[in-house]
């Protein structure tokens, strides 16, 4: 299977800065594309920003200019760069990885357990 370990979220004031991460292991076979999703109470969960295989990205228009997402050389660490960051992007923040397995050859998400991203002063 596929474990997704994000880190990084925490407490910022707004205008500050936070690093996620997250990390990938296990029997993958392909990865198509990772990304972030964000979930604040009482909303669905919304898309962020997604890196592809490619290196493609896309953001939610929310974010643009302000977050910026990355991978390592490995493919298999995925970052989100979060500046100037407001009191609206106070939520849970999910990692997701669209891809393969050994054991499960078709394409499906995987998710981690998220991680809170709290701004406020």
């Amino acid at each position: 299977q596929v474990q997704l370990v994000e880190s990084g979220g925490g407490l910022v004031q707004p205008g500050g800065s936070l690093r996620l991460s997250c990390a990938a292991s296990g029997s993958i076979r392909r990865i198509n594309a990772m990304g972030w999703y964000r979930q604040a109470p009482g909303k669905e969960r919304e898309l962020v920003a997604v890196i592809t295989s490619g290196g493609s990205t896309n953001y939610a228009d929310s974010v643009k200019g302000r977050f910026t997402i990355s991978r390592d050389n490995a493919g298999i660490t995925v970052y989100l760069q979060m500046n100037s960051l407001k009191p609206e992007d106070t939520a849970n923040y999910y990692c997701n990885l669209e891809g393969s397995t050994y054991q499960i050859s078709y394409v499906r998400n995987y998710w981690g357990k998220g991680t809170l991203v709290t701004v406020s002063s």
